[in-house]
């Protein structure tokens, strides 16, 4: 299972990031939960929200509010959007796959992609 993100390196403040992930090797309709997280510079990796199988979306409370998952299966993949971002949204993000039916930990990961935040 190979995972890719893709997307924007550099978004301006108050803009919306997006990012996609293209899924190869599994298909995001029949395997639990795909997921999106991130890591701030000298931080820790955090959970930022799923899409599961059946297309039900999950996120976290923190980012719930600016935060929208979504999927075309068609291309087999799924997207990130977050509203309103800062430069406290500067971060590594990731994509990944699942590990059995956690919606917690997952097994397959894509390389990650660095955005900046900055005006």
């Amino acid at each position: 299972v190979q995972l890719q993100e893709s997307g924007p390196g550099l978004v301006k403040p108050s803009q919306t990031l997006s990012l996609t992930c293209t899924v190869s090797g599994d298909s995001i309709t029949t395997n639990y939960y795909w997921g999106w997280l991130r890591q701030p510079p000298g931080k820790g990796l955090e959970w930022m929200g799923a899409v599961a199988s059946s297309g039900s979306t999950y996120y976290s409370p923190s980012l719930k509010a600016r935060t929208s998952i979504s999927r075309d299966t068609s291309k087999n993949q799924f997207t990130l959007q977050l509203i309103s971002v800062t430069p406290e949204d500067t971060a590594v993000y990731y994509c990944a796959g699942p590990k059995g039916d956690s919606i917690w930990s997952y097994a397959y990961w894509g390389q990650g992609t660095q955005v900046t935040v900055s005006s």
